[in-house]
């Protein structure tokens, strides 16, 4: 049985210039031990599927309209407001994107760590500052017991990050939700910081989220990847299948996207033309339509359904089942040259 079900997940927002359909149907499950990365551009609907799981949605300017979000045999969208404030942090933790901004400026960081400790663990301060110093030194900040005690302005990027990973991970989560944990952060950092991850899942047996724009920054941790555009979700399935064989035009576009290393200087990358949508007023149809270069007029008038087309691999395209419709990488690769 899958520790998270997801099934159906609609959130909307409602403002004067309309209704943003900022998640429209997305399903997805995630065993314990495991990764799922969920990946597309801003503005797909990524970051506001996990503030769904965690129940932060704003109302009554947001809700979460339809769907069901099943931990454990537990129905988060139907638990009391005492046991969703019980469960985040608890069971489910949370790494926000800029770490600066998530840190409070005037409280040690600390103090910070071990709040967790005293609200969900019943911990006396002195008992959860000793344990905020074991997770500190355990996400590898030097001199633990001393940077404990400083503000949030006194750690670098790098350091701040590896702090909300110590916060996140303090009550022992079942899941970890990681918002695009490697924003700003210099490559060398990067790689810091998802090998620290998975070293702590290993250690923990923690599930992961995973929530990026960039394919590259998980394709060595992730198990499962759900692609997401225009608030839905365009393509699901097992890493490998994703990366080596990608049904969707979209997911395409993403990795053509990526520098190659067996592409020579004088290559170019391939993006994908045009902006993603308004999620007020999404293309009718295929919501990728307006930018992928094999539209047909199907794709302009009817929203593909998300079907699986090979055990484990689903993709929402109305020719992906087709043989004949494989990946074109001519048009970007004329002027590059292999190694």
């Amino acid at each position: 049985m899958a520790l998270l079900e997801v099934t159906g997940l609609r959130t909307q927002f409602f403002t004067r210039d309309g209704v943003v359909k900022a998640v429209d149907g997305v399903s997805f499950e995630l065993e314990q031990g495991k990764t799922l990365a969920i990946v597309g551009e801003s503005g797909s609907g990524k970051s506001v599927t996990a503030l769904s799981l965690m129940r932060l949605i704003q109302e009554p300017q947001g809700r979460v309209v339809e769907g069901g979000v099943n931990l454990g045999g537990q129905d988060v969208l139907k638990m009391s407001d005492t046991a969703i404030r019980a469960m985040r942090g608890n069971r489910i933790a949370m790494i926000f994107q800029d770490p600066m901004t998530s840190l409070n400026p005037v409280f040690r960081v600390g103090y910070q760590i071990g709040e967790a400790l005293r609200v969900h663990k019943g911990m006396n301060r002195k008992r959860a500052f000793d344990r905020a110093v074991e997770m500190l030194d355990l996400v590898g900040i030097p001199n633990a017991a001393h940077r404990a005690k400083d503000y949030p302005h006194q750690f670098s990027g790098g350091m701040r990050q590896r702090a909300m990973i110590a916060m996140a991970l303090a009550c022992d989560p079942d899941i970890l939700i990681a918002d695009e944990p490697t924003t700003a952060l210099d490559v060398t950092i990067q790689a810091q910081i998802l090998e620290l991850m998975v070293e702590l899942q290993q250690r923990e047996g923690t599930a992961i989220i995973m929530i990026t724009h960039d394919l590259g920054v998980v394709a060595d941790m992730a198990n499962d990847v759900m692609v997401m555009y225009g608030g839905k979700q365009v393509e699901y399935g097992v890493a490998d299948d994703v990366f080596y064989r990608p049904l969707h035009p979209y997911t395409w576009g993403l990795l053509d996207s990526l520098p190659r290393h067996d592409i020579s200087a004088k290559g170019e990358l391939c993006p994908i033309k045009g902006q993603p949508p308004s999620l007020i007023d999404i293309p009718s149809g295929c919501a990728f339509h307006p930018r992928c270069p094999y539209a047909k007029e199907i794709c302009r008038t009817t929203v593909p359904a998300l079907v699986e087309i090979e055990p484990g691999h689903s993709s929402a395209c109305h020719f992906s089942g087709d043989p004949a419709f494989r990946r074109d990488q001519v048009a970007c690769s004329a002027d590059m040259e292999a190694n």
